[in-house]
């Protein structure tokens, strides 16, 4: 007897030994029927950005099932620190849902949108790079959108690999070191 024959064979055993034993047979639960993971974010350092990260979060959770961002309870846990400072935007990730970004005043000084730069900084610690040079159709080109670009929201393809990043196959492991995404 063949190998594919053995399994088969088994298969059909099995199969015949759960209908006789009276087993309801129960579909198996359509892709994304788990929960979301919630990852909290805390906006007590982030002083005039708070506005504009809470859109950004919003933006996210808009875009994507699998994770949504959630503002943190004041003084509580939280997997992402959002700090004001006078440098440029960047992000630290140090696992995938985890880490601090910085919306930083000299890129807002230049013109660039509060809401974008918090959108694209939940991006890197959802996973995603940058993309550079990119459009300003792409969040995660940055700064290479423009001053003028407006746009704070993921595209399809952007929101597709968080949906995968996410996905529930894997748990997410720390990094051996931080990521640093200075835009």
């Amino acid at each position: 007897m063949s190998f594919g024959t053995a399994v088969r064979a088994c298969s059909a055993a099995v199969l015949m030994v759960g209908t006789l034993l009276g087993g309801q047979a129960v579909a198996a639960p359509a892709q994304n029927e788990f929960a979301a993971t919630t990852v909290t974010y805390d906006v007590s350092a982030a002083a005039e950005f708070v506005d504009a990260v809470h859109q950004g979060a919003a933006n996210w959770n808009e875009s994507v099932d699998n994770v949504e961002l959630v503002a943190a309870q004041p003084g509580g846990p939280a997997n992402i620190e959002v700090i004001a400072d006078n440098g440029w935007p960047r992000a630290i990730t140090t696992s995938l849902g985890n880490g601090i970004v910085y919306m930083g005043r000299q890129a807002t000084a230049e013109g660039h949108l509060p809401v974008r730069i918090a959108a694209h900084e939940f991006g890197h610690i959802l996973g995603l790079p940058d993309i550079k040079p990119g459009p300003c159709s792409s969040l995660m080109s940055g700064s290479t959108g423009g001053a003028g670009c407006t746009n704070a929201h993921p595209n399809a393809a952007e929101a597709a690999q968080v949906e995968a990043n996410f996905g529930g196959f894997l748990s997410p492991e720390p990094y051996d070191e931080p990521l640093v995404f200075q835009d």
